[in-house]
């Protein structure tokens, strides 16, 4: 079965094993089986090929999810069925989170038209349980059950981390999925704790995991629906549903392309090095590549204007920051002479700063150059321009927004805590 060394089988479901890794207490093993099941269970076949469509699938769909920022239990690829993880205890609630009304909302929810939109998407939890169908569970009901995993007990702190991180989830693959022209209607992922005590996203997300439609187009579904829709299931239909399986296995390799959204840093004068790594520092973490260059545009106007048409001719998306103190002619020379978007971020100093910023600020009319203080800031700008064509580092500032309320989530717990 592998190459690796298996411990004790920890778990058993319909579509996988779980094992200890004998060398490794602190990860697993994951196997996929060649096997497809619906309703709970009761209807179930064999699907020969099925465990590394699905294997290759989950990988796809956790780099994506680890590029952006999100913490995963997801390692590595261990074979063509199999993946590593980190050992969870996993919470059982099912997170779901909708786009689109469909599927069992409707049956819950008598006169919700099919195709409803929901805005913000919406969230439900259900309690894993197949003998009773998985009933849905409220958020008092999840809060009440007070389950412990690895030491951390499940209170209202932490299902509002799962919560939020549920929908980064949903967004970030939503993001992706659009760029394919499909839309991701509805999906259900899990959470586990490891032995630090994290929670992080967990178990299998594969194509038993969602709702796919391309081009928003239900008749066009790719997802197991259509094997949960056969009253009589044949050999051809297992056919129809694999192919299904490996055509969106396909589609996500075109979902993870290496950073590709440029920012070039141009500094008037080498003495501002340091305050141009900063920037750079931060637009690294955000996805994007990064240039740095030297040019004056008071003393090199036409230098300046050469390497301005390296990165016009490049047909490449770029950005341009500008670092210039004393009087800044760079950015706005720039701005001036191209159509890419130009950021000033001028290395200020204290006792000058009055000074240095107006010259970045008050720039000649029918120029639109903005100015920022903070290298953090500039970085931060450069990425939300990207991101409107680049789902990679749009994602990257969606989980940075979640990494803020969870901050502020641990530290408002923390103050909780504090003797007065």
């Amino acid at each position: 079965m592998s190459a690796y060394k298996l411990g004790k089988l920890i778990i058993e479901g319909k579509t996988k094993q779980v094992f200890e890794l004998a060398e490794e207490p602190k990860l697993c093993f994951l196997q996929s089986k060649d096997r497809i099941t619906a309703g709970d269970g009761v209807k179930s076949h064999e699907l020969e090929g099925k465990a590394a469509i699905s294997n290759a699938t989950n990988a796809k769909v956790f780099q994506l999810l680890n590029q952006a920022g999100l913490k995963t239990a997801f390692v590595k690829v261990a074979g063509e069925t199999a993946f590593i993880a980190k050992k969870c205890e996993m919470v059982p609630i099912e997170w779901v989170t909708r786009r689109l009304a469909t599927g069992s909302f409707l049956k819950r929810n008598p006169g919700v038209p099919e195709g409803f939109k929901f805005y913000p998407p919406l969230q439900e939890t259900f309690f894993k349980d197949d003998a009773n169908h998985d009933p849905q569970w409220s958020e008092q009901q999840v809060v009440s059950a007070g389950f412990k995993l690895n030491g951390v007990v499940i209170g209202k702190d932490e299902y509002d981390i799962m919560n939020e991180m549920t929908l980064a989830v949903f967004e970030v693959l939503e993001k992706a999925w659009s760029t394919r022209n499909c839309a991701l209607i509805d999906m259900k992922i899990e959470f586990g704790v490891d032995s630090n005590g994290e929670i992080l996203v967990a178990d299998i997300i594969d194509s038993d995991s969602w709702r796919l439609w391309p081009s928003g187009d239900k008749r066009l579904m790719k997802d197991k629906q259509v094997y949960r829709n056969l009253s009589t299931v044949t050999k051809e239909d297992l056919d129809t549903v694999k192919r299904n399986f490996k055509w969106v296995a396909e589609q996500l390799e075109y979902l993870v392309p290496p950073a590709s959204s440029l920012v070039v840093i141009l500094m008037g004068s080498p003495s501002d090095a340091e305050h141009c790594k900063k920037i750079g520092k931060y637009a690294q973490d955000l996805g994007l590549r990064v240039e740095l260059r030297v040019s004056s545009a008071h003393k090199g106007t036409e230098e300046t204007l050469r390497i301005l048409s390296e990165y016009e001719g490049s047909g490449e998306k770029v950005v341009l920051i500008a670092v210039a103190g004393r009087s800044n002619g760079l950015g706005p020379v720039l701005s001036g002479n191209s159509t890419l978007p130009v950021i000033n971020c001028p290395p200020l100093k204290p006792e000058e700063v009055g000074q240095d910023l107006w010259s970045s600020l008050k720039v000649p009319s029918g120029l639109g150059c903005t100015t920022v203080l903070y290298p953090e800031s500039a970085a931060l700008a450069a990425a939300q321009i990207h991101a409107l064509n680049d789902h990679l580092v749009w994602s990257r500032l969606r989980v940075k927004k979640l990494t803020n309320f969870i901050t502020l989530k641990r530290a408002d717990a923390k103050a909780r805590s504090l003797e007065i």
